[in-house]
């Protein structure tokens, strides 16, 4: 049978038990997800989202995975997500962060007051000790009225017991005033779970009733958190002990000027390991001494046997722009390998700890442009996908904040490829030419969130956000997700790349790529400053970016034309994946005048460098007049009719 009731289309043996995996953010589900499922995982969409939910065979029974949520009810999809699944679960394992008990109880309470049967996984138990809180597991587990099996995921520690204790699942302790409520509705909502959504005033699942929301959401969650607050009081023992040098380096990186001083060191490391070695080194091997030097000969000579390089086929399969020489040289012996450089370092970031810490960082710095702290977040997974992120932009708290992040992602934020091709480019780059490229782009993205923060409506929220404890990233984690990320990077370049390549290469067999260069010609050559074979990256970068990025290696470009293409292709619009998922999150109309807005800007602030340069003769002249239209932008937007909140708000960390 199928999951009809989640809205998942699931396919469910039958006699088999529904397993969901539910728990706050970054508390290790999917470590328990593969642990119970190993490598057979299906992924579904669920209806009316671009949100996917996970889900696998544990023997008989099929295991469910649920968004990280801190409460089940409808203010956000995920929570809408969650709290389906969990309503019609079989066997609820709730993931809670033994170190941030205080917060994740408050979910597991609202679970057991589901009536659904629950096992608690107490997973990062290790980092509990190691913090001086010793938990009480079997006064908690009286307390609760459920089973409490503490763990360490990562390490596999508590994996058996908590598989040998699912059969042991049961409903838990509910408060008495709570129960009694419950069973007045008991008549009309069979379902207790749905009884207690209606009392807490879900207008969604009271609808399905026809019965009106309650009123009471407030009190039962002050009783809710006082019944949590108690049985943590009664479990939790501190013992002093030092905060340790991993406690004092976390509370360091949110510090404005210690956190600033280190993230400067960061992503000097990360120029250095991804720029220097991996876009030099690596790469010089890789594309020229492998791909250009072993296996493009050996190509040509195999396809040459059959089509001259000159003819129709030849020209499309191993000529300049061949599908099966200069494509398959791009993605693995440029992109590849710094694609995978650069997944090795956010994944590294990732299970640090060190990202929501770079979050809290530069929340006052977001303000100033409509957004708080957690944007970091969707920017940052930018520089690895920015179809990703456009999706993540859905943690951010308000439409407003959403279309100003999408609309950043799209303008001036470089995909994990394109920002590999700009980084090996810029190390051969004059300083003061490269120092051209970071302030004209940084100013950008500065000046255009400055004016949607002033002209859009609406306020921006508050940055609440927890930060994990600060630890080393596991060797194990960073290459799984490295491998992962890269691996579906390749499935999604191969045919964009290969039908880009194929494109330019029909339009040069045609003679139609000439015509196009001549029509682009006025702003090529007149406005960008660029040779007219410049058109051919602006055609690639339609497919994506990173392509076009790739396309200037064969151009006889000077350093200044350089940057001026590495500016414009940087701000040009994002591949087709992007554009799709933009225009999905935006809806048509207003998705397609980001797209045209971000093609604009692509093209006139490429040409305004140049022109500036052209008048002015100077490189410091065209930095000077950026920093002119900055500290303008900046002084005018002082002068709003509203104010803008900032501020950190609501940071638990250990």
């Amino acid at each position: 049978m199928h999951c009809h009731e989640t809205g998942v289309k699931i396919n469910i043996p039958s006699n088999s038990r529904k397993i969901v995996l539910a728990g706050n953010p970054n508390v290790g589900k999917s470590v328990f997800f593969n642990a119970l499922t190993g490598l057979y995982v299906d992924v579904s969409n669920y209806p009316g989202t671009t949100l996917e939910i996970s889900h696998g065979s544990y023997g008989n029974d099929v295991v469910i995975d649920t968004p990280g949520v801190y409460g089940i009810s409808s203010f956000n999809d995920e929570e809408k997500i969650a709290r389906d699944i969990i309503l019609n679960a079989d066997v609820v394992i709730n993931i809670v962060d033994a170190v941030h008990l205080e917060r994740d109880l408050f979910l597991t309470q609202q679970i057991i007051d589901t009536g659904v049967p629950v096992v608690v996984a107490l997973n990062m138990f290790d980092e509990a000790e190691k913090q001086g809180r010793n938990i009480d597991i079997d006064l908690l587990e009286d307390l609760l009225g459920v089973p409490v099996i503490p763990t360490i995921a990562v390490k596999q520690m508590g994996m058996a017991e908590l598989k040998e204790k699912i059969c042991l699942a049961r409903s838990g302790n509910i408060d008495s005033k709570l129960h009694s409520k419950l069973h007045e509705l008991h008549d009309r909502v069979a379902n207790q779970g749905e009884a207690l959504l209606i009392l807490e005033g879900d207008p969604v699942v009271a609808e399905r009733h026809g019965i009106l929301p309650g009123t009471e959401r407030e009190e039962i969650y002050l009783n809710r958190r006082a019944r949590v607050n108690d049985i943590v009081g009664h479990v939790v023992s501190e013992c002093s002990k030092a905060s340790g040098f991993s406690s004092l380096l976390g509370r360091m990186m949110i510090q404005p000027l210690t956190g600033t001083l280190i993230l400067a060191v960061c992503l000097y490391l990360m120029y250095k390991f991804i720029g220097v070695f991996i876009a030099g080194d690596i790469v010089g091997f890789t594309e020229e001494t492998l791909m250009q030097g072993k296996y493009e000969p050996f190509i040509r000579s195999v396809v040459g046997h059959y089509f001259s390089e000159s003819s129709v086929v030849g020209t499309i399969l191993i000529g300049e722009f061949g599908v099966l020489t200069m494509t398959v040289t791009s993605i693995l012996g440029l992109l590849l390998p710094l694609v995978i450089g650069f997944y090795l370092v956010l994944s590294a970031f990732e299970d640090s700890g060190y990202l929501p810490r770079i979050a809290a960082l530069t929340d006052r710095v977001l303000s100033g442009i409509g957004l708080n702290g957690r944007a970091i977040i969707p920017l940052i997974l930018g520089f690895g996908c920015v179809t990703l992120a456009t999706i993540v932009t859905r943690v951010l708290g308000s439409e407003r904040e959403r279309r100003i992040a999408i609309f950043l992602l799209a303008l001036g934020i470089p995909c994990s490829a394109q920002l590999a091709v700009i980084a090996s480019i810029i190390t051969f780059l004059d300083g003061k030419l490269a120092a051209l490229y970071f302030i004209t782009i940084l100013t950008v993205l500065i000046v255009t969130g400055t004016l949607l923060n002033r002209f859009l409506p609406g306020e921006s929220t508050d940055l609440l956000i927890d930060l994990p404890p600060l630890r080393l990233p596991r060797i194990e984690n960073v290459l799984k997700k490295t491998v992962t990320k890269s691996y579906h990077f390749v499935l999604e370049a191969i045919p964009l790349f290969a039908g880009g390549a194929l494109l330019i290469g029909i339009l040069q067999v045609t003679g139609l790529l000439q015509i196009l260069q001549k029509l682009l010609y006025p702003i090529t050559v007149g406005w960008l400053g660029l040779p007219k074979e410049s058109a051919t990256i602006f055609i690639m970068g339609f497919v994506r970016r990173d392509f076009g990025a790739a396309g200037l290696y064969n151009l006889s470009l000077n350093e200044f034309q350089t940057v001026i293409g590495l500016i414009t292709i940087t701000l040009f619009v994002p591949c087709i994946a992007s554009t799709l998922v933009i225009f999905k999150e935006r809806g048509k109309q207003e998705g397609l005048i980001m797209w045209l807005g971000v093609l604009f800007l692509a093209f006139f602030i490429g040409g305004f460098i140049n022109q500036v340069y052209r008048l002015t003769g100077s490189v410091y002249n065209v930095i000077i007049s950026l920093f002119s239209i900055l500290l303008i932008t900046m002084f005018l937007s002082k002068f709003k009719f509203r104010k803008q909140k900032s501020g950190l708000k609501g940071i638990n960390f250990q």
